[in-house]
């Protein structure tokens, strides 16, 4: 997309003057024309890119300016206030920078004459196709504050388990990051003076276990970039792996599988997700199937997201939503029944809002058990640690004690 100014004048013959962006040329003169005007010159505008702009693109828009910039927006559309109104307000009070831009582009193309959800989807880094897919529902049935307002819900209750998960989190991370710096650092200094003192031994014999401790002395002060470098491309490796089609889906099946109830609050985060997300596209008037594929695409696990394939096909041959649920080890026995009874009824995106209040609350009681239990876990580990440690060095010193005796 390019930036092009143009100068025009409407049937009055009164001029207009302002920027567009669009592919080319000729879809600037399309859409000056469906406003109602004569196009007298158009020209591209040559943006020089500077260091600043090159730091703004690693910049991103957090969820919770997401959520207030969408709530606030569908309280003044709810209040009577045009879109475009709406719009230069937000962008006034926004304090994100990089939301700001986007939201200044969106407001443009409004102008230009493009509907809001076409707008937004010009930006699916910060609005993804579940955000657009409501946008564009509510535009077509009038009811865009409303949508709006259900958008927002959702990504608070999406931010509000994020937060909640990584709070929990933060602690065990903490002791961690500390108890690393505490390995390297008695790696790095205490080992170095305990080997000067083994090496006045005369070469005697060093236990095995000190061995191993002199051994990663040396490793981190005379190979560190070699320890570096490892780092980096192992960890490059991994990133690769996990984007491709095949790695994506060996390491979700991994995180189910992780020990100590993690794999389980990972299953249970994806299907209150899940929920969350198909209860919003449902009550919104997202059409089914659009709803199915949109659910499947944004669950955030490939596993759910076959499952929501395999849901499509049934209700394009007919069948229904819980029979596959019920075939797939994905979904536990109650979900599929609640979705089955939630179709019966006309009440789908109920039954699925109360899937997600029950695994919401299951996260938040898993959560709080994985970390009391990783907090003297960790502690344990980190005094092992230190105690092979300081015993690899302290046995040298015995031996020369049993020596001198």
């Amino acid at each position: 997309m390019a930036t092009y100014a143009f100068k025009a004048v409407d049937l009055a013959g009164v001029p207009a003057r302002g920027e567009l962006e669009a592919p080319d040329k000729q879809a600037v003169t399309d859409q000056l024309r469906q406003r109602g005007l004569i196009v007298l010159d158009i020209n591209e505008q040559k943006v020089a890119v500077s260091s600043q702009d090159l730091f703004d693109r690693f910049k991103k828009v957090s969820a919770r300016d997401l959520t207030v910039m969408t709530r606030q927006l569908a309280t003044m559309v709810a209040s009577g206030m045009s879109i475009l109104g709406a719009f230069h307000v937000l962008e006034e009070q926004t304090e994100n920078d990089k939301l700001k831009e986007i939201l200044v582009q969106v407001r443009s193309d409004i102008e230009a004459g493009i509907s809001l959800s076409d707008a937004l989807a010009k930006h699916p880094n910060v609005f993804n196709r579940l955000y657009v897919s409501m946008a564009r529902t509510g535009e077509m049935a009038g009811m865009l504050e409303e949508s709006l307002m259900r958008v927002a819900e959702l990504l608070e209750k999406q931010d509000s388990l994020r937060r909640q998960v990584r709070g929990a989190m933060a602690y065990p991370m903490m002791i961690g990051i500390f108890s690393l710096v505490v390995l390297l650092a008695l790696v790095a200094f205490l080992i170095p003076v305990f080997e000067d003192v083994f090496k006045q031994q005369n070469g005697a014999k060093l236990p095995f276990i000190t061995q191993i401790s002199v051994s990663a002395s040396h490793a981190l002060t005379q190979r560190w970039y070699l320890i570096i470098a490892g780092t980096v491309g192992m960890v490059f490796l991994v990133k690769k792996w996990k984007r491709s089609e095949m790695g994506t889906a060996q390491w979700d099946t991994i995180k189910l599988k992780i020990p100590a109830k993690i794999g389980d609050a990972i299953h249970k985060i994806a299907l209150a997700r899940w929920s969350r997300t198909f209860s919003g596209l449902v009550h919104a008037g997202v059409p089914i199937l659009q709803a199915i594929e949109i659910t499947g695409a944004t669950a955030g696990n490939v596993h759910l997201e076959r499952a929501m394939d395999e849901v499509r096909d049934s209700v394009q041959k007919g069948g229904t939503i819980a029979e596959p649920l019920r075939k797939n080890r994905m979904f536990p026995t109650m979900v599929a029944h609640m979705v089955g009874v939630g179709e019966e009824t006309g009440n789908l995106d109920g039954m699925l809002g109360k899937i997600a209040d029950f695994y919401e609350d299951e996260v938040a009681a898993v959560v709080k058990a994985l970390t009391s239990i990783l907090e003297p876990v960790m502690i344990i580990l980190v005094g092992a640690i230190v105690g092979f440690i300081v015993i690899s060095m302290y046995l040298p010193l015995f031996q020369v004690y049993d020596k001198i005796r």
